[in-house]
């Protein structure tokens, strides 16, 4: 993936696309009082360059029920690394999977539905003969969610 500058009318489009999803290209074009065809290439540049990576809705776990958060860090056998995370990518309360540095190989961050649905994923993350030593901790309470808007303005500044 390459790096994409952006300037201030990139920002200002996609701040108003987080903050208002449905507006579409017209919408845009109408509040940011530019051309429609100027939008339309605009977000067509920053999807080809993987600065918009998907326009899927977020999906909060849980308002399917996942009210639990566990981070786990992951110590692997050495080599194990695509088994191990072609295990984890069959499990669907994983949501994330990172190679880190430090005292472990893998973060995953997963979600269950309480304490005993936790217990379980982490007996099934484990069952993996790749996987060697866990740490677990659970989190208690999101203090800022997953958020793009303040690097964008500041990518859009630099």
């Amino acid at each position: 993936m390459s790096t994409h500058v952006i300037d201030d009318l990139d920002s200002r489009l996609l701040a108003l696309l987080a903050r208002d999803p449905q507006i579409g290209v017209l919408g845009a074009s109408r509040e940011l009082r530019v051309a429609r065809g100027t939008v339309q290439a605009r977000l067509d540049r920053l999807r080809t360059s993987g600065v918009i990576a998907s326009l899927a809705p977020q999906v909060n776990p849980a308002a399917l029920g996942y009210r639990v958060t566990a981070f786990c860090t992951l110590q692997i056998r050495q080599g194990g690394a695509a088994e191990a995370v072609a295990h984890l990518e069959r499990i669907p309360q994983v949501l994330e999977v990172h190679t880190i540095t430090g005292d472990g190989d893998l973060w995953v961050r997963l979600v269950a539905r309480d304490n005993a649905d936790l217990q379980r994923m982490i007996d099934e993350v484990v069952a993996d003969p790749t996987v060697l030593r866990t740490s677990t901790v659970i989190a208690l309470t999101e203090r800022v969610g997953w958020r793009t808007g303040p690097l964008v303005e500041a990518a859009a500044r630099d």
